[in-house]
């Protein structure tokens, strides 16, 4: 089908009409594409953890752990190779197929806490589970030790567009963001990329992250939709964060846009009702987190989820599932 098709050579003003398209119509043709490329049903479940926590030096507005704001964050060292090994256990054993490490450096250095790091994938990919880190800005050469010791994914958000962006963050550029993301391709890793509703952007800056984010070739295998957490002591403590409409118009936006990725309902998931999430799972996403906190804001009960599978009979996907290519 045309329509299904996936296309790296989108136009900005073909993703403007299908963002502002009947919400029902949009919906309805997210969830077709999601059912041509996907098992409906089948959802990918990640946990989180932070390894390192608070010190960063960014200024990146919405942020407990930047040095630069009064939040209450505890600072903490990089943790052990042998808690995160306990940490994963855990998650594998609640369900989780992919284990998602964050540490809150502006980037990585060649140190010993990097080898320890390396370590970490090493161990958590011998449990069997998918692993993604967050470590910052990466160099080609950062990116390939991580590929070699085992590490699957590499996480590094665009936030906003890129007109936008020096509103939100300062310390670094969006072409630092695009570099990071090549430099992880590059080594063959697979990209999880994507964007935060509510930090005070426009519909027209909404447009344009998904237009950057579907004209990158191949597409980014993971597309996490973040709804803003306001964290008191951070500059957008006083935002409103996106409403389930905004949050659903831009998942089923993503879904026909990028139809092979893994579309992720993250942050702010746990201000959605039972009956919201399954809608955005109608419109196309198919991936999430399990777990209390994500790095330090919170997230849905694992009892809810496990409540919330049920109903919907929805099934996490095993880990290494085949990815298709975008």
């Amino acid at each position: 089908m045309e329509s299904f098709s996936v296309r790296h050579d989108w136009q900005r003003e073909e993703v403007a009409t299908l963002y502002r398209r009947p919400l029902l119509a949009l919906i309805q043709e997210a969830a077709a594409v999601h059912r041509y490329y996907h098992t409906p049903g089948q959802v990918q479940t990640c946990t989180l953890l932070s390894i390192k926590t608070g010190g960063c030096s960014e200024d990146c507005a919405y942020c407990a752990q930047s040095v630069r704001y009064q939040t209450g964050v505890q600072v903490h060292k990089l943790l052990s190779v042998e808690e995160v090994r306990q940490a994963a256990e855990q998650a594998k054993a609640a369900g989780a197929t992919r284990f998602c490490m964050g540490a809150a450096w502006r980037a990585v250095r060649d140190n010993r806490d990097f080898e320890r790091v390396l370590e970490m994938v090493r161990t958590v990919r011998g449990l069997g589970l998918e692993v993604c880190a967050t470590l910052g800005m990466l160099t080609p050469q950062q990116a390939q030790a991580l590929k070699e010791a085992g590490l699957t994914a590499y996480n590094h958000n665009l936030d906003t567009s890129e007109a936008y962006y020096n509103q939100v963050i300062t310390t670094r550029t969006y072409a630092d963001r695009l570099h990071t993301l090549q430099a992880a391709r590059d080594a063959g890793l697979t990209l999880c990329t994507g964007g935060i509703l509510g930090l005070g952007e426009r519909e027209e800056d909404r447009i344009d992250l998904l237009y950057t984010l579907a004209t990158l070739n191949p597409h980014p295998e993971s597309v996490p939709i973040n709804a803003l957490v306001p964290i008191e002591g951070t500059p957008l403590q006083d935002r409103e964060p996106p409403t389930v409409w905004e949050m659903v118009r831009t998942i089923a936006t993503a879904r026909i846009l990028m139809p092979k990725s893994k579309i992720r309902l993250a942050a702010g998931r746990e201000r959605l009702s039972p009956v919201e999430q399954a809608l955005c799972f109608v419109a196309g996403a198919n991936s999430l987190f399990l777990g209390e906190k994500l790095l330090t804001t919170p997230n849905a009960d694992l009892a809810d989820d496990q409540a919330l599978f049920a109903t919907l009979g929805i099934e996490p996907l095993p880990a290494f599932a085949e990815t298709l290519p975008n």
